[in-house]
């Protein structure tokens, strides 16, 4: 394959075209450095002017792309005056024209900016729409938040990266000026490519409509057809595709006697390149690394003008940006040659990033942007499109699932690529073998995944249903480490809030005081973290190192069961893939756990959130509301470590039904996996066995530094995530990763035995006994202790106690062993006394201290012994 950038310049890059159709470009002397040509199967019209400066196919310095619109934008301004630019409001045409339009905004500086879109929004009602004549795909639709938004009597200013009929433009203005009148309209294009009859339409239509039409470009001139070009033209594309498919299987057959990861080179120069055809998809081997950036994306800031983009908005990303391009760069790895990457109609976003991280780095960095618009790949020099990308469409469109393209990407010489995307197009398709992120792999040193909120303004007041008012508030993006939690950006999403700055630690005689006696809820306060001693460190390693091959065993036999379960639930649904929900925070480890065995035996990116669940309260409902606006509700699987006597089992299957019945999707499956079942609560599981998981010894300290889960009416809105701490200041203590990579490393060992116990499990009858719950209540009866949450069964749960409450005795199941060696140490610290009894169905129950007052404890805070 011929490298693209060794190349760039030396010919036009239209005259592969010009050669065999006979298409010319008369005008402007500069239209030659602006366009070339390309083709693409289109019953419409079979020629693609394709633009240097516009960042959509070809890449260029993000500089000069945004320049490209500003010092357009800056004629505008001078065309109409300050007065007049004022009262504007710009638009810019999807898909091609968004980040133009955009930066002609930019220019003119006292305007807002709204740009089409193809992609309706349920909460926002259509202002207009319109049709383009030779697009790809032509549905327009305007959706401003604010309604009154291009209902004022102002110019228009309309920007699209070329003129060439004026149909997209008289068809914008006809619909726009018959709701929303007004004297004067302004077309912007880099190009004018009208003919001299297309010229003489638009002062007719502006005489028509009894409005000035004014018209600025950067260039112009006009393409000339030969008879007959279009029916040629799709011969010609219909040739090389013909071949391309050739050489693809030829070159797939070439590419299994390769290096992995290494592409076969393509036919002879002029031919279609099959080895970037996107459609293998090799190895994991053969791919380059993909990591996540956190951009710190400004709260409040639209992540472009699909639904109006003010000066205000501007100011507030302007300020934003250089820490941004700052974290990019920070994760560039000394790389030369830098791709951003932008996406569909999400193209302001990464071009103003790729434009600051120009000024940060001695990098050459370059942007364009994915497209939905299939267009011939030619690997010649002569030619405007030299290679091509295809992977499926990961963003839910509306109109179905489709191929996406990435072109002049192969072959570009670029050793990072920095995809920028909107968070609804953070899907399981972005990250799926024969995903975007896994083409480019192929392509770059290392990909970086740089995911920018997406902004979905609420629905009016008066229009929202009152029983699903809650659905149509726009929720924020998961937080995600380093900024929240010592765990990698790609391990885990928080759907929670970070209370990190709020005084919520009480101590633990006081909580427990005020939780027995109905005074606050046990999720209204954190308990002080507990600060394990050294000895008490030593015997969490020691845990770790015996039962690290058991823990790994169950992580795999509990992921597998996942995995087939929900490929026997989703059948014929080829794109599915389970999306992990840890409860907050036993479970997060266990679904990261979880999370990198299906990256290590299947190759799949599950994504992973964590959300908050509380006894009594129910599971956090705008998790949910998020989580379905996201992912299909089927494919969602909640993930805890361990079950109690299933407790929390029962309490999500009362709060999803619940959710349901006031409106909310439906489809959540109230089943939950967990890595150890010894209580008998679920069908999917590791393990029922009741044996020592290290990360229950500690608290923040195993689960990347965030506290047990907040829900405090004065802290937890209406329309808000429940609340967590960040622990950042025990950092020198976390164990979190180390936890994390010792489990993980027992994988490939353990991968037999998981293999023969998944086939016993899937055919065995896995329906829950609930025999952990009948024991509860026959400990509560036999200890007199009235409620059964007094009542903790389990290794994980005893621990817990010992650590958060005001413990009353542990029961022991005689004659265990070591798994109870840091339970011993607990409870010997705390003053405890530890029973041993027979006929236990747990390796030991934990007993919290029954009708307690602080008087029930000795001066010393530790628990009195009383039967």
């Amino acid at each position: 394959m011929t490298d693209v950038r060794k190349t760039k310049n030396v010919v036009w890059s239209g005259t592969w075209v010009a050669e065999r159709l006979g298409v010319e470009l008369i005008g402007d002397a500069r239209l030659n450095d602006m366009l070339g040509l390309a083709l693409r199967r289109n019953p419409k019209r079979a020629h693609l002017l394709v633009s240097q400066v516009l960042g959509k196919h070809v890449p260029q310095s993000p500089r000069v792309v945004w320049r490209a619109g500003h010092e357009l934008g800056l004629r505008v301004r001078e065309l109409l005056g300050d007065a007049d630019a004022t009262r504007s409001v710009v638009v810019g045409y999807a898909e091609t024209a968004t980040g133009l339009g955009h930066a002609v905004a930019d220019g003119l500086a006292l305007a807002p900016y709204l740009h089409s879109t193809r992609r309706p929004v349920a909460t926002v009602a259509t202002a207009g729409g319109f049709e383009e004549s030779h697009s790809h795909a032509t549905s327009h639709l305007l959706l401003p938040e604010d309604p009154a938004l291009l209902a004022g009597d102002g110019p228009l200013v309309l920007v699209d990266d070329e003129f060439s009929t004026g149909n997209t433009v008289l068809n914008t203005i006809r619909a726009l000026h018959e709701r929303y009148p007004r004297e004067r309209y302004v077309i912007v294009a880099l190009v004018d490519m009208r003919s001299s009859g297309d010229r003489g339409r638009l002062a007719e239509f502006a005489e028509e409509i009894g409005a000035r039409v004014d018209l600025i470009a950067t260039a112009s001139g006009t393409v000339r057809l030969p008879e007959g070009v279009l029916a040629k033209g799709q011969a010609l594309v219909q040739e090389h595709e013909e071949a391309s498919e050739a050489a693809s299987e030829a070159a797939s057959g070439e590419a299994s006697e390769a290096a992995p990861g290494e592409a076969s080179e393509g036919a002879s120069e002029g031919a279609p390149e099959p080895a970037v055809s996107g459609r293998a998809t090799p190895s994991q081997a053969g791919r380059a690394p993909v990591r996540r950036i956190e951009l710190g994306w400004p709260a409040g800031v639209p992540d472009g003008g699909r639904h109006g983009f003010t000066p205000a908005h501007r100011s507030a990303l302007d300020a934003a940006l250089p820490a941004m391009a700052g974290r990019i760069a920070e994760e560039l790895d000394g790389a030369r040659n830098v791709l951003v990457l932008g996406f569909e109609e999400l193209m302001y976003a990464p071009l103003a990033l790729g434009t600051a991280l120009e000024e940060l780095t001695d990098a050459e960095v370059r942007f364009s942007t994915t497209t939905r618009s299939p267009v011939l790949a030619v690997d010649d020099p002569g030619y405007a499109i030299r290679t091509r990308l295809t992977f499926p469409a990961h963003d839910t469109p509306a109109d179905g699932p489709g191929p996406r393209f990435a072109y002049n990407v192969a072959g570009g010489g670029f050793d990072t690529v920095v995809a920028v995307v909107d968070s609804v197009a953070d899907t399981p398709e972005l990250h799926a073998p024969d995903g975007l992120l896994a083409q480019l792999s192929l392509h770059a040193d290392q990909v970086l995944l740089a995911v920018v909120p997406s902004y979905v303004p609420a629905a009016p007041r008066a229009q929202a249903p009152t029983s699903t008012a809650e659905d149509h508030v726009t929720l924020p993006e998961p937080l995600r480490g380093p900024a929240f939690s010592s765990y990698a950006p790609d391990e885990v999403g928080w759907l929670l809030q970070d209370l990190s700055d709020v005084e919520l630690e009480a101590p633990t005689e006081e909580r427990e005081e005020a939780i027995q006696s109905g005074g606050a809820h046990y999720a209204e306060s954190l308990p002080v973290e507990y600060q394990p001693s050294e000895q008490y460190q030593d015997l969490f390693k020691a845990a770790l190192g015996t039962s690290s091959d058991r823990i790994a065993q169950a992580v795999g036999v509990v992921t597998e069961t996942v995995l087939a379960e929900h490929a026997a639930r989703t059948a014929g649904r080829d794109d599915a893939r389970p999306v992990l929900v840890s409860l907050a925070r036993a479970g997060t480890p266990v679904g990261v756990l979880m999370r990198r065995w299906a990256q290590r035996r299947h190759g799949l990116d599950l994504p992973h959130y964590a959300v908050s669940i509380v006894r009594g309260r129910g599971i956090d409902a705008n998790a949910l509301r998020w989580l379905a606006a996201h992912h299909d509700p089927a494919d969602v699987v909640f993930v805890d470590g361990w079950t109690g006597k299933g407790a929390i089992t029962r309490e999500l299957a009362q709060a999803i039904e619940e959710f349901e019945a006031k409106g909310g999707a439906t489809g959540f499956s109230p089943e939950i996996a967990v890595l150890a079942d010894p209580g008998s609560c679920v069908r999917t599981y590791g393990t029922r066995e009741d044996f020592l998981i290290p990360s229950a010894c500690l608290n923040s300290t195993v689960s990347g530094l965030i506290s047990r889960t907040v829900l405090r009416s004065d802290l937890v809105g209406a329309n808000d995530f429940h609340g967590a701490k960040f622990y950042r200041e025990l950092a020198g203590a976390d164990v979190s990763e180390h936890f994390l990579d010792t489990v993980a490393a027992r994988f490939d060992e353990v991968a037999d035995a998981v293999d023969v116990q998944v086939k016993e499990l899937l055919t065995a009858d896995r329906t829950p006994t609930w025999e952990g719950w009948a024991a509860v209540e026959r400990i509560s009866a036999e200890y007199g202790i009235d409620d059964v949450n007094l009542v903790k069964p389990g290794v994980g749960e005893t621990t817990r106690v010992l650590l958060r409450r005001v413990p009353w005795k542990v029961l022991a199941q005689r004659g265990a062993g070591a798994d109870l060696d840091h339970v011993r140490l607990l409870a010997e610290q705390r003053g405890v006394p530890v029973e041993e009894v027979d006929g236990l169905p747990y390796t030991c129950v934990g007993l919290i201290h029954p009708r307690f007052t602080r008087g029930a404890t000795g001066a010393d805070g530790k628990a009195v012994s009383t039967k």
